[in-house]
């Protein structure tokens, strides 16, 4: 009885029965047929084409940050110490 059950299940490994993922290549060109049936071409190459926009903006962006990131950051004057602002006070008022 194990023997019959070890011979179906190589006989089934061997076409490719019971396996996920294991679509031949006829499965693939009828859920392609089908596809385009529902959606169309036009359909399908439009949204393509946003998909294409999409990565460029993405890289787009990718590119943006690291030449911020690069760029040394802008120094600010520092701003006096309220000691001296009262001294410059102190003389124009003298």
């Amino acid at each position: 009885m194990d023997r019959s059950r070890d011979m179906r299940s190589a006989a089934e490994r061997e076409m490719g029965v019971g396996l996920m993922g294991s679509f031949s290549i006829w499965h693939w060109l009828i859920v392609l047929v089908v596809v385009l049936l529902l959606f169309g071409r036009n359909k399908i190459s439009d949204v393509m084409g946003d998909v294409a926009k999409g990565i460029k903006s993405f890289k787009r962006g990718m590119a943006d940050d690291e030449t911020a990131a690069a760029q040394p950051a802008i120094e600010r004057p520092q701003a006096e110490p309220v000691a001296s602002t009262a001294r410059r006070e102190e003389r124009s008022a003298g």
